[in-house]
């Protein structure tokens, strides 16, 4: 005879106590029968959560947020932001709640998060729901990107409800549990900063930086060095995000973490044809979050960031101000370093190369990719066959054959390493046809292509002979004009 799996499962509320004005107590809706669509046993086990337990109905429970742990404190977080440019001092987790801190094996607390837990003081007139497509897209986007090695928010489990949401028509609802360094955010000081409340500002800053700069706390002026750590971080992460063809679509200061990780995957997409002006957002009319705009939209938001901190620089505004434009100007360099570093491995350029001689070669492959209309992903993994000799499978991309000719052999003559270029240059991304694909079948109960285009980008250098429709860009009467959507 079988037992039923047992956990304890232990929630801090590290959050809830240290910054309760940031803080509302607030309970998920119930849901009567949960079923369990798709759970990221790696992660569990990262987090101390068992997997078996996590199938049981206590386990799904807690992954709707209807188990609270004895000593949990669910909360939704309060906080403000610039949404496309334009200031709202209250947003908030509309719906979504923290459920609370989990230790992972390494040491270090995660956030318990929940998407689609229902309404909170914070729905501004929704409905707090989520449905399956949309919280399947984050949980398939963000384990990819976790795949590429760039900082995400990771996805633990999409738990069906048996709930229909009313959208474009009625959906089947879901909630996604997701696991996060933090969920700190600009908006979060945006908000403090707010309230006219330093000792509340302070406070915030003094959790980021135990939670997430701790090298700050050994500095001179650690609330200077908190903001400068952030912006070295964001550099890092939009650099990483722009090397491989990643839109955003919605960078509001809400979504910009403290920690460097990525977060919300709403109207998110990979570039395919590169061109700088790639939006797949459906809300974003006038290109403000454009792939070529995300380095400058990141440098505003940390304005944003800087403005918020003001009272924590310097007692003098004017000071305070000047130390925070000093700090802000490192954001630029940083970013280009980290780009051109990256740029350097794609291209399996060897150490020490001069920059005058990298700097045309990439700024002049844009150029090329762009007047050609070429697939982002497939060149730069099909360039490495062209470093051992066979050009190809690369130039085969191009119109324009006399100019990428003539830019590989400018490339070949600096000596680049295939090998080096195969460990960086993904094979295989969340093509945006086979999300589309995967997620309408989810919709209507078929897991089966979400599952298969889940394990393909969660090994995205590890190229298959039997996997090669995955590696294709979208079909011509898939359409030029793809959008996608908040999923609110």
């Amino acid at each position: 005879m079988s037992t039923a799996p047992t956990s304890t499962v232990t929630l801090g509320d590290q959050f809830v106590r240290t910054l309760p004005e940031l803080a509302l107590p607030w309970q998920a809706d119930e849901v009567a029968a949960p079923n369990l669509l798709v759970l990221n046993e790696g992660l569990a086990a990262e987090v101390g959560l068992d997997a078996d337990w996590l199938r049981s109905p206590e386990g799904l429970r807690l992954l709707v947020g209807n188990h609270v742990p004895d000593g949990a404190a669910p909360v939704a977080q309060a906080y403000a932001g610039h949404q496309f440019g334009h200031y709202s001092p209250r947003l908030g987790d509309g719906r979504a709640l923290l459920l609370g801190e989990l230790v992972d094996v390494a040491g270090r607390p995660r956030d318990l998060h929940l998407k689609g837990s229902g309404r909170t003081p914070f729905s501004r007139g929704g409905d707090g729901l989520a449905v399956v497509g949309p919280m399947l897209r984050e949980y398939l986007v963000s384990e990819a990107m976790h795949a590429l090695r760039i900082p995400t928010t990771r996805s633990l489990a999409v738990v069906a409800t048996g709930r229909p949401v009313r959208r474009e028509g009625l959906l089947p609802g879901a909630v996604l549990a997701r696991v996060a360094s933090s969920h700190l955010r600009v908006g979060s000081f945006q908000y403090a900063r707010a309230t006219d409340d330093v000792d509340l500002l302070r406070r915030l800053a003094d959790h980021a930086i135990a939670r997430h700069h701790p090298a700050a706390a050994d500095a001179e002026h650690r609330y200077l060095a908190l903001f400068e750590a952030v912006v070295s971080a964001q550099a890092s992460l939009v650099a990483r995000w722009m090397l491989v063809g990643f839109v955003h679509g919605v960078m509001n200061t809400d979504n910009m973490t403290i920690s460097g990780e990525t977060i919300d995957y709403g109207p998110c997409a990979f570039m395919e044809a590169f061109d700088p002006a790639t939006v797949y957002s459906s809300i974003d009319h006038g290109g403000r979050y454009a792939y070529g705009n995300q380095p400058r939209v990141a440098e505003w938001n940390l304005a944003r960031l800087a403005e918020a901190l003001l009272p924590l620089l310097a007692d003098d505004q004017e000071r305070a101000v000047a130390v925070a434009v000093e700090a802000l100007g490192a954001f630029r360099p940083r970013y280009n370093a980290a780009w051109s570093a990256g740029m350097r491995a794609k291209l399996g350029l060897p150490d020490g190369l001069d920059d005058a001689a990298v700097t045309p070669l990439t700024d002049d492959l844009l150029v090329l990719l762009q007047a050609n209309h070429v697939d982002h992903t497939s060149f730069h993994r099909r360039l490495g066959a062209a470093a051992r000799g066979d050009a190809e499978p690369a130039r085969e991309l191009f119109l324009d054959l006399a100019g990428i000719d003539a830019w590989i052999a400018r490339w070949r003559a600096l000596g680049p390493d295939a090998d080096v270029m195969r460990q960086v240059n993904p094979a295989y991304i969340p093509r945006n046809h086979l999300v589309e694909e995967a997620l309408g079948a989810a919709t209507d109960g078929d897991l089966g292509p979400f599952e298969r285009l889940l394990d393909v980008v969660t090994s995205p250098y590890d190229e298959r002979p039997d996997r090669e429709h995955y590696a294709s860009p979208a079909p011509e009467d898939f359409g030029t004009a793809y959008q996608t959507f908040c999923g609110t």
